[in-house]
């Protein structure tokens, strides 16, 4: 655990990092009192990669497919606690991470929908959204949660809502629920920072 007063974020990411940005940005214009200490990605490929390194925030890739359980999850920890981190952030990491005891109640995750609806295996980007206007939904939102080691699973912290337009496509809804990610995550990374004793 950090003895910092400023709690320190490990992010985990696997693609664009849009919301390791949004996460950034709030750290550093005041609304969200904590830093990013490590960005992990699952591909050196992930634009997310490259966002950390231009930012200045040390990056490490743990890529599934060339580091085979059980390594892929003990070096995922093992980053983690090098780098001191208080929380956890998923951020669009598509690769299970099984949550060793020791991390348990201090990883988060944001989904783009409210669960326990539209989550799980396979349910991730626009598909989420999607699946929401096949089923005819009239809101949708986003949800932050407490991670177990299953996909989209675990205690809620936070909701956020969204109405769904009858003229939405999977991307403009998308659009529309990310907004309220920015507001949301950093909400619920403050509140269980508060909660936990670590701010």
């Amino acid at each position: 655990m950090n003895n910092n007063p400023t709690p320190r974020l490990g992010v985990l990411i696997s693609d664009g990092g849009r919301t390791m940005l949004n996460l950034h940005d709030c750290t550093r214009d005041g609304r969200l009192d904590a830093t990013i200490a490590v960005v992990i990605s699952s591909t050196p490929r992930a634009p997310g990669f490259q966002h950390a390194t231009e930012r200045g925030i040390p990056v490490y890739v743990v890529s599934r497919s060339q580091t085979p359980d059980p390594n892929f999850h003990d070096r995922i920890s093992e980053i983690l606690v090098d780098a001191n981190v208080d929380l956890v952030c998923m951020a669009g990491f598509t690769t299970l991470w099984k949550i060793p005891d020791a991390w348990i109640g201090r990883v988060l995750n944001i989904h783009p929908a409210l669960l326990p609806d539209f989550g799980g295996t396979g349910f991730f980007g626009l598909n989420v959204h999607r699946a929401v206007l096949d089923a005819g939904r009239s809101i949708t939102g986003c949800t932050v949660h407490q991670c177990d080691n299953e996909y989209d699973h675990g205690s809620i912290v936070l909701q956020q809502t969204v109405p769904v337009r009858d003229d939405d496509t999977p991307e403009t809804l998308a659009a529309r629920v990310f907004k309220q990610e920015c507001i949301a995550y950093p909400e619920a990374i403050r509140a269980v920072l508060a909660e936990t004793g670590t701010r």
